[in-house]
């Protein structure tokens, strides 16, 4: 069977799952002009506060997610992993090949989903909490018969809430231990940093403020300037300094190994819990 185009400029788009990460997905691409919310559709939810969430940016909220999926061109998977087979073999009959399918479903592959769904034109995306922000950082993986004009669509959608690039599928562990679970190992500096101007002497609410614009000042120099990291820290740590006094007690108490630990602890747990 020929693949049938999704017509990029009137598709229409489905969530099964009306969780936050769904939301901030279908707020993102409204606010950015990617789809309007007239073209976007959810089911019910058990919870009313979320299809009032919904419902708010004009997102409109039907009664099932079967009529969902025969609303929408696309279709994304936005549901707790350990639901993701039982809610896509419910819908199997409907998935069609006309029709793009994606999850965000973490840990969930792409062989699978794809057996489960009856066919492969599937997209595995992996997006990170950021993304309330517009700032996420994801990855994405195609199926099988996923076309280039598939991913094209899918990267303008999540790029409407972040960054977002093109991986194999087996990175995907990797990429759960660092951008998955590294917004936590950040929250931890920030906080740390914070604890530590207040023992400087700064006002709580200051020295959370002060490390919360650094961390985020710094993040955009690397990715702004397109410096390594390292010369950066080069830039700012001057001979005999405050900075490389602080530099020397972070190498002491093995800064980097703990960060690179942690992201590898995180993706062996990944393919554990896969």
């Amino acid at each position: 069977m020929d693949i049938v185009p999704i017509p990029a400029d009137t598709y229409t788009l489905g969530f099964i799952g009306a969780g936050k990460m769904a939301e901030s997905i279908a707020r993102g691409a409204v606010r950015s002009g990617v789809i309007p919310a007239s073209r976007i559709f959810t089911a019910s939810h058990s919870n009313s506060s979320r299809a009032d969430a919904f419902q708010s940016f004009g997102v409109s909220v039907l009664s099932s997610n079967d009529d969902v999926v025969r609303e929408s061109n696309v279709v994304i998977f936005s549901v707790k992993p350990q639901v993701v087979k039982d809610v896509v073999l419910k819908l199997k009959p409907l998935l069609t090949k006309n029709k793009l399918l994606v999850s965000v479903a973490a840990g969930v592959k792409l062989h699978d989903l794809q057996e489960w769904a009856g066919h492969n034109r599937f997209i595995r995306v992996m997006p990170n909490t950021p993304a309330a922000v517009g700032e996420a950082a994801s990855v994405m993986s195609l199926g099988g018969a996923a076309t280039e004009e598939d991913a094209n669509l899918i990267a303008k959608l999540f790029g409407s809430i972040g960054k977002i690039w093109k991986a194999d599928e087996k990175y995907f562990d990797a990429v759960t231990g660092l951008s998955g679970s590294g917004p936590a190992y950040v929250y931890l500096a920030i906080e740390a940093l914070a604890d530590g101007g207040v023992a400087a002497g700064l006002p709580r609410d200051l020295a959370l403020k002060l490390a919360s614009q650094t961390v985020l000042g710094a993040a955009s120099m690397v990715t702004g300037t397109g410096k390594h990291p390292g010369q950066l820290k080069d830039d700012v740590t001057s001979p005999a300094g405050t900075t490389i006094s602080g530099v020397h007690e972070l190498e002491k108490g093995g800064f980097r190994g703990t960060l690179m630990n942690a992201v590898t602890a995180a993706a062996k747990r990944s393919r554990e819990l896969a």
